[in-house]
């Protein structure tokens, strides 16, 4: 599925979606097709989902959108690491 069709089928609605077609560029990740897993009209709802898909299957790219938006964005950002206890 494409953006543009996900805002007509799910309007004002947050979405967790699976990408199926991705690249990196210039630290964004573009997310050109992808996969919606289900929408919620609660941003919290839609988290705890992402958070249960995530867990289950850490190497698929699951995302949450809000179809207000007219574009998505993923910024990339560099994992640096878990901080220990001292």
């Amino acid at each position: 599925m494409k953006w543009s069709e996900a805002r007509v089928q799910f309007p004002n609605r947050w979405v967790l979606v699976e990408a199926i077609s991705a690249y990196s560029a210039n630290n964004m990740r573009n997310i050109e097709e992808f996969s919606v897993i289900n929408d919620y009209e609660d941003t919290k709802l839609a988290w705890d989902a992402y958070k249960k898909h995530h867990s289950s299957e850490p190497s698929r790219e699951y995302y949450i959108f809000h179809t207000a938006n007219e574009n998505i964005e993923v910024q990339e950002q560099e994992f640096i690491g878990i901080r220990g206890l001292r």
